[in-house]
């Protein structure tokens, strides 16, 4: 059962929408079951409040599960209205949010809940790409709804009372609740499951607000946040120093300061999320080599080095962008991969995703080179080679095939007349912003200052991009 504190799954949904904006459809259905004494029950909308309002001014469909009735479980009628919904927000191109609590399947309708399930997971895949899905876990959200919620594309989940699990902890071997309680919400955090927590319900419900502020309503559409108040000229003095840790860096950049971290638990050395540039949405895939607290003190260190789990939030993250119309920006600062013999098992593979995702994504893209930019890792980073429509490079960035030094003891390691040194500086002057200046392979060398109005402009030029040749009937030569 849900906790007695709780807000109630109507109640949910006021503090979600704008004042006055629900219409609830489907009120009056209920169960048809009457197995196991289930006549002798009362199932109000059995279990489930669903209908269409606006959240920031956007139209969304909205399910809300009610623990009050039968713990919320999912029966035959329950999943035909969180369908219904689905098929009404396809057709009108509107996001759906589901807000979670639920205890699981209802083991009185045995089969036609089971079927209840298909028909969710079926339109759940059907939805995807075509409009957000986002799901907010409340209570219980177990078995079979856990999949649902992993099948949204933005989960979100309360910390004190929520529990997101296929089997409960007691149910793994050598595991207790106690011992490590892998239902919570820090746990499905680091597993990439939950994109974001927070500590009560209402953080929760404002957090989809913003969210839902910022997405388009579904793929055909273009993604506007409010209108941008902040100074497009404006300078960021501290960029250069803020790059180790890219959610600081793109605080400094974006709109207001604006910038919605997603997955921030999970791969920490790659940092993905949005932030706004003169109103416009933009994912951001960065490399972070270190964490700062809220007084600038570094609190974690790490390589700069693609991990498996790095890779796989990217590529996760920019498909979703890609799907809805969502240019892409990266900040660059990676020397290789992972060195370990587990990372060996499974980076060759994470990598060529990471390549290919970029590679296949029609939507703007646009890297800034914030460090160094070394070898087939930094390929894969949107580089120009695999379809960066625009590359900066700050001031001091490298881009070669690795460390100078190291490149000329491999070179000339054999020789005992060669000067290291020597060679290492010429070895340097290939590598530097310069030299790939030179080639074409960055369009500009931007300083740190003017990194904000540099990546906008770029956005701005872009926006009208094709992913398909601009037709023409003839030319006028």
């Amino acid at each position: 059962m849900s906790n007695k504190n709780a807000l109630s799954a109507k109640d949910r949904i006021a503090a979600l929408v704008d004042e006055n904006s629900f219409v609830e459809i489907g009120a009056g259905v209920t169960k048809r079951n009457t197995d196991f004494n289930m006549q002798e029950k009362q199932v109000p909308s059995d279990g489930v409040v669903t209908g269409y309002g606006l959240v920031q001014n956007n139209p969304v469909y909205i399910y809300s599960q009610d623990a009050s009735v039968l713990n919320g479980t999912i029966g035959e009628m329950h999943a035909k209205k969180i369908t219904h919904v689905y098929e009404l927000a396809i057709k009108t191109g509107v996001p759906v949010i589901g807000l979670i609590d639920c205890a699981g399947i209802r083991l009185q309708e045995s089969t036609d809940a089971l079927a209840g399930f298909g028909q969710i997971y079926k339109v759940k895949t059907k939805a995807s790409g075509i409009v957000p899905q986002i799901s907010a876990v409340f209570g219980n959200c177990g078995g079979g709804v856990a999949i649902m919620a992993a099948m949204s594309d933005f989960t979100f989940m309360e910390k004190k009372n929520a529990k997101l699990f296929v089997n409960s902890p007691n149910t793994l071997a050598g595991n207790y609740t106690e011992k490590l309680d892998t239902a919570s919400a820090a746990f499905q955090q680091e597993a990439q499951v939950v994109d974001f927590a927070a500590e009560g319900e209402e953080e929760v419900l404002s957090g989809i607000r913003e969210l839902v502020s910022i997405l388009p309503g579904n793929n055909n559409d273009t993604a506007f946040s409010d209108e941008c108040m902040d100074d497009l000229n404006r300078m960021t003095d501290n960029f250069a120093a803020e790059t180790a840790d890219p959610a600081v860096a793109l605080e400094d950049i974006g709109d207001n300061n604006f910038f919605m971290e997603v997955k921030k638990e999970f791969a920490k050395e790659m940092v993905t999320g949005f932030i706004c540039l003169d109103g416009m949405t933009i994912g951001v895939i960065a490399n972070r080599t270190a964490q700062f607290d809220e007084n600038g003190k570094v609190t974690s260190k790490y390589d700069a080095r693609l991990t498996t789990a790095g890779c796989n939030k990217a590529v996760s993250f920019i498909k979703k962008c890609d799907a809805f119309n969502i240019p892409l920006l990266t900040l660059t600062n990676v020397e290789g991969f992972a060195t370990t013999v587990e990372e060996e098992k499974t980076i060759a593979v994470a990598a060529a995703q990471l390549a290919a995702a970029f590679t296949e994504a029609d939507v703007p893209k646009v890297n800034m080179v914030t460090g160094n930019a070394y070898g087939t890792a930094y390929i894969c980073m949107n580089s120009k080679h695999i379809g960066a429509d625009m590359v900066f490079a700050l001031d001091g960035a490298n881009i070669g095939v690795m460390d100078a030094q190291v490149a000329a003891k491999v070179m000339y390691g054999d020789d005992k007349n060669a000067d290291i040194a020597e060679k290492a500086a010429e070895f340097a002057a290939q590598s530097g912003t310069e030299a790939a200046a030179a080639r074409g392979y960055i369009d500009s060398v931007v300083a740190p200052g003017s990194a904000r109005k540099q990546l906008l402009y770029a956005f701005e030029m872009l926006f009208s991009k094709s992913g398909y040749p601009i037709s023409k009937k003839h030319g006028t030569i």
